[in-house]
């Protein structure tokens, strides 16, 4: 069987993760590439960690059910599809979807944490940082978390200042130094994109496994 390639993507939040891997997605094939977000492995709310204001902390490791992230990515590497149900933060005006994930040649993970747990790290053949600009990224996150999780604004720049800055600083960003390639996203990634899908489309050509079927 041939080994899929595996990417990790990660970044501060409102770097622009989501968005590169939708730019990956739209210059390979659904047969070629499967994206799978840590964003679907939250653990349920009533098991969120809790700060000393009473709000749920989504930012910190501790959010993620960071074995079946592993289970799922390990199935997938051995061929197999995977399904998870969609994760919607609780938000009542989104319908969850059962997602369906299909073994592909390339697997891109994205997520803050999937560089930072030392068993999901470990089964990464190329490691991407987004990174971008603070101002930046609480545009991208006063926008995302108004639309799509509900928050109110004040909700908003608090979770930034108090859970999502810290976590960044202290776990998030070292880890660009150990990351094979930065990517600056504060407006056009096309560059990277293009070399990030020349590597893979030339990574995952028939020649590249010999005679394997």
């Amino acid at each position: 069987m041939r080994t899929p390639i595996t990417v990790g993507i990660t970044g501060g939040s409102g770097s622009g993760k989501t968005f590169f891997l939708q730019g990956l997605s739209s210059r390979l094939s659904t047969l070629q590439i499967c994206l799978i977000s840590q964003d679907h492995y939250y653990k349920p709310r009533d098991q969120q960690p809790i700060d000393e204001n009473g709000v749920k902390n989504f930012d910190l490791p501790q959010s993620i059910d960071r074995d079946a992230f592993l289970h799922d990515l390990m199935l997938l590497k051995a061929g197999q599809d995977i399904h998870r149900k969609e994760y919607v933060f609780n938000n009542p005006d989104v319908e969850p979807k059962l997602l369906t994930f299909r073994a592909a040649p390339v697997i891109v993970v994205e997520g803050l944490f999937v560089q930072y747990f030392p068993e999901i790290e470990k089964e990464l053949d190329l490691r991407l940082f987004i990174e971008a600009k603070d101002h930046v990224k609480l545009g991208r996150r006063i926008k995302r978390d108004q639309i799509e999780r509900g928050y109110d604004l004040d909700d908003v720049l608090y979770r930034y200042q108090h859970h999502v800055m810290p976590v960044f600083e202290a776990l998030i960003e070292p880890l660009k130094h150990k990351a094979d390639l930065v990517v600056p996203n504060n407006s056009r990634i096309d560059r990277a994109l293009d070399v990030v899908t020349t590597f893979l489309l030339r990574a995952t050509e028939p020649s590249r496994f010999g005679n394997q079927s």
